[in-house]
């Protein structure tokens, strides 16, 4: 996909970090956006922000998690703008704990947003775009720990392994039967974003039942304090588009530190070693 002007983008968790850097870089190259996120003021802001800089924009509150959310999405979409040509499936959600004392409602949170909103949004908007027959592009936002994995990330780590996976498997797909779409799996390293307070959006009815031990809670404070010092959004941003220009499938915004470690995981497996523990 290399024309952006007056074309249509598609960005869930539209209202904050990766998603509102997205819309605000997708903005700046003319293009309509639809800005899509569960937090209805922070959504209400953040588009408010982003039409101020002269873009079309369309603000649509969504759980990901909701496949007849999603489906309502596309249909607001296309009602308002007939096509989408950029769809980023881009709304994440973590949790910190270690794998065995993690509740039912940890994974049915973050798999229903993480990897279930994919998922739903491949299904609400590739058969509309196929329809339309025009070039377009999907980006799936995953993260380095789609590529290797950490301790007391494990539900996260699960829901980005599958998005790889999913994006994968649809990029080989699309190129076998010479479908006009584009994909882009995104996986960030270290990122300033407010995921590590992603519980702010978490239904009452997914509550979280219990804290982590002490060895989790000292990992994810740890985490949190190396976020705050990653790159900022728009840093990614820049890499998507660029990504989407040079038809790339892989776009990996991430340290050379943090790019090291799925290295170091590959060679694990290459070589039949046991997982090698991060320092």
């Amino acid at each position: 996909m290399e024309r952006f002007r007056d074309r249509v983008a598609v960005v869930t968790g539209a209202a904050s970090g990766i998603g509102l850097a997205l819309a605000e870089r997708f903005a700046a190259e003319g293009m309509k956006v639809v800005m899509a996120d569960i937090e209805t003021a922070a959504l209400d802001t953040a588009a408010a922000a982003v039409q101020a800089k002269a873009s079309t924009v369309l603000a649509v509150r969504v759980d990901v998690s909701r496949a007849e959310d999603v489906e309502r999405l596309a249909r607001e979409t296309y009602a308002a703008f007939g096509a989408a040509h950029l769809v980023c499936n881009n709304a994440g959600v973590a949790v910190i704990g270690a794998v065995h004392e993690h509740s039912l409602a940890d994974w049915q949170w973050v798999m229903g947003v993480n990897l279930w909103g994919v998922i739903h949004g491949v299904r609400a908007f590739v058969p509309r775009m196929l329809a339309g027959g025009d070039e377009g592009h999907i980006v799936n936002t995953a993260s380095m720990a789609g590529l290797t994995t950490a301790p007391f990330m494990s539900v996260y780590d699960v829901t980005k392994h599958g998005v790889v996976a999913l994006s994968e498997s649809m990029y080989k797909e699309f190129e076998a039967t010479g479908a006009p779409i584009g994909v882009s799996v995104v996986c960030p390293g270290l990122i300033d974003t407010r995921i590590m307070r992603s519980s702010r959006n978490r239904p009452p009815e997914l509550a979280e039942e219990g804290k982590p031990g002490p060895m989790a809670q000292a990992f994810g404070q740890g985490l949190a304090d190396r976020l705050a010092r990653g790159y900022a959004p728009s840093e990614v941003a820049e890499q998507v588009l660029r990504g989407i220009r040079e038809k790339r499938f892989y776009v990996v915004p991430a340290q050379p530190e943090v790019r090291q470690w799925a290295t170091v995981r590959a060679q694990d497996i290459i070589e039949l070693r046991n997982p090698t523990s991060r320092r």
